[in-house]
Order: structure tokens, then C-alpha cells, then sequence
């Protein structure tokens, strides 16, 4: 019988615990967060002293509560400093674009999401303005897109090239945001900006390849001054005499079958193409139970988020509209949406609605005002 040396038994060795990289800890914390989410949608609501939304107007108020919470906890967004005004960090504040100027000067100063350390951040955001890339890059009246898609191109193959984020996901934790009509045609410049990356856009359309599964829709704000200031509040219903309004110029599809219907032909349905002398626009929406927002050529409209501020019901008078934040807000629970196609049935459509319906409709309106300013 052979003997066995002790020395030749191969000892076990204490395995070294597994060490985990900074990505595996960041998906880690969105495990957590997303298992606390699903709790909170089964029921279970966190307390906020801040604030506690409630109401019909979310699709589950306590998911998008626990959402909330959870994003000032942890959420991280880097922002690439390559690039130079007035094309990237720079943006309108004070036009129909105004929300991409005052979303990168925000976030550029934001200390609470901003991170410095891009092995910490969970999405990287493109700090371009299409409207900045149609004033500088684009050649007027030229139709050429060819230079705003190089501009495009030549960034993303810089930070492409010196960080390893871009290449690691395909883009897919990166956004970019616009409220100019040539933001869904930006996005075209590189393949993968296009299908991977999230699409903050206040065009959110549908039938030209808007994903609400990835792509986000944002509110266009007409900031004619730079601020809000003076537009926010409105009458009570009972105060507000007309039944619906609209007063906009005649471009796309949409408006010239408002006007041909509508327009000088209803006491009740105030359409027009220029308001009378002497009429203010904002007075006009105070006073109207019901605000007519139809698409122009593209189909977000500020007088969405004007209705809003004014305690307008708005009617979202469009083919294609993702309405901004539609993940979290039920639109139908403060909005009327009509097709097209029943743009002749519009009075017959709003006076179906209760005027005890209207009321609730009228004050969720106030009630999600909040999540515009």
C-alpha cells in the first residue's frame, strides 16, 4: 500500500473575494432602485415632507414617487467638456427653443446630478444645441444638412476616441436634447445616436421614429423673456366664458383644416388666424375653458405648456404626439386629445364633457402645472 507525502495533497485555498469595478457598483444601485420601484408600484408609499403627487393624473403615483426619490439619491449624468460655444454648452434661453439653452446651462451647473468622475455617472449627455448647429453650421437657404451632420459626426468620434464610454454601450447611455424641428434629423447623423442613444425631444413624433421605450418627450416652452414670470395662473372655471381658443399662424397640415371649420364660423369656438386689435393672447387663454393646441408643421406646440400655465384644458389636436412625460402623467385625466379627422365634431366633442368633469379636469391641470415650471 503506498504511502501519500502529506506535502503532495494540494491544499484549498482561500478563495479571494471577487472585486467589483465601479460599473458593476452603478448597476448594483439601479438594481436596488428599480426593486424599490416595483415595491412602491404594488402599494407600499414612501413619505416625502417635499411633496406627495396623488391623483388620477399619474399612471401610479407612488412609482413615480419612489422614482423621484431614488434619482435625487443616486442619479449622475457626466457632461462631456469637449466642444466649444456657441455650437456646444450653449443654447437659446429666450425662444420657442428655449429649453435646450436652459437644460445645458443647468445641468453644467447643477452640483447635486453632475458628476466630474465619468466612472460614476449613469448616462453622459451631448451638450450640442441643434438650434445653436442651425444658426452657426447650417448655410441658409442652402438645404444642405451636410455640415450640422459633420459637426455631429466629428464629435462623437472625439469623445469616441478619448473616453471608452461612447463604444461600450453603442451609445446607449448617452442623450442628447433638442426642441428644434431638425432634432429627430440630427440624430440621423450618426447611426447609433439615432437607435441606441436617449432622444430628448420636444418633437416627439411617432411616424418619424420617435421610441417612447428609449426616447423622451419634452415640453416646448415659448420663454419670450427669459422667464415664466407672469404667465403662471388663471379664473376658475366659472370665470372663463369662452369655450375654446386658438390664435396661431397657418403652417403644416393641421391648422388650415382648424380654420377652414372653425374660424369666424362659432361664437363658442374662438379661431383665429390673427387675434382683433387690442385682444391679448394670455387674456384670451385665462378667459377660454378650453385651449386648441393642433401641431404646426411638427407636432409639438408650445401652446401646450401656455394652456397649462393659464389653467386651460388643453386639446391636443395632432396625428403622432407622444406628449411630454406621458411615461408618468395620464394626459387623458387633464386633457382632451381629438384627431384629426374630427376636427368638424370639435364643439360636439367638448360640450359632451360634464361641466362637473370639466371642473376636475380644470384642476388637475393646476395640480400637475408643477412639473412645467
Amino acid at each position: 500500500m503506498a504511502l501519500v507525502n502529506e506535502s503532495d495533497i494540494p491544499l484549498d485555498r482561500p478563495k479571494q473575494p471577487r472585486k467589483f469595478s465601479i460599473l458593476d457598483r452603478t448597476e448594483a444601485g439601479l438594481l436596488q432602485a428599480r426593486a424599490a420601484i416595483r415595491e412602491a408600484r404594488n402599494g407600499n408609499q414612501s413619505q416625502d415632507i417635499d411633496y406627495l403627487p396623488l391623483g388620477p393624473m399619474y399612471h401610479n403615483a407612488n412609482a413615480f414617487h419612489r422614482s423621484y426619490l431614488e434619482m435625487e439619491k443616486q442619479f449622475k449624468v457626466f457632461v462631456y467638456e469637449e466642444g466649444e460655444p456657441p455650437v456646444f454648452h450653449n443654447g437659446p434661453c429666450k425662444s420657442i427653443y428655449s429649453m435646450e439653452g436652459n437644460f445645458i446651462h443647468a445641468i453644467e451647473m447643477n452640483d447635486q446630478f453632475r458628476t466630474r468622475d465619468p466612472e460614476k455617472a449613469h448616462v453622459f449627455f451631448l451638450p450640442f444645441s441643434v438650434a445653436m448647429l442651425v444658426q452657426f453650421v447650417y448655410v441658409r437657404d442652402s438645404h444642405d444638412f451636410g455640415p450640422i451632420k459633420k459637426t455631429v459626426t466629428d464629435y462623437i468620434d472625439v469623445i469616441g476616441g478619448r473616453y471608452p464610454y461612447w463604444n461600450r454601450s453603442l451609445g446607449a447611455d448617452h442623450f442628447m436634447l433638442s426642441c428644434h424641428d431638425w432634432g429627430p434629423e440630427t440624430s440621423k447623423s450618426v447611426p447609433n445616436l439615432h437607435k441606441n442613444s436617449i432622444r430628448v425631444l420636444c418633437n416627439a413624433n411617432t411616424s418619424e421614429g420617435f421610441r417612447p421605450s428609449k426616447d423622451v418627450s419634452f415640453p416646448e416652452i415659448n420663454l419670450q423673456t427669459g422667464s415664466i414670470h407672469g404667465f403662471i395662473g388663471g379664473p376658475s372655471a366659472s370665470r372663463r366664458s369662452v369655450l375654446a381658443f386658438f390664435a396661431g399662424g397657418v403652417h403644416g397640415p393641421i391648422r388650415p383644416v382648424l380654420l377652414e371649420h372653425w374660424e369666424n364660423k362659432d361664437e363658442d369656438i374662438q379661431v383665429h388666424k390673427y387675434l382683433p386689435k387690442g385682444v391679448s393672447y394670455y387674456d384670451m387663454l385665462r378667459k377660454s375653458k378650453f385651449c386648441l393646441c393642433p401641431s404646426g408643421y411638427e407636432v409639438a406646440s408650445p401652446r401646450v405648456v401656455e394652456a397649462i400655465y393659464t389653467g386651460c384644458v388643453p386639446v391636443l389636436i395632432s396625428d403622432h404626439y407622444v406628449p411630454p412625460f406621458s411615461d408618468v402623467l395620464n394626459w387623458k385625466s387633464f386633457s382632451v386629445e381629438v384627431q384629426v379627422k374630427d376636427i368638424p365634431r370639435l364643439k360636439e366633442i367638448l360640450l359632451s364633457i360634464s361641466p362637473r368633469q370639466y371642473i376636475r379636469m380644470q384642476r388637475r391641470v393646476g395640480q400637475v402645472r408643477r412639473h412645467f415650471e
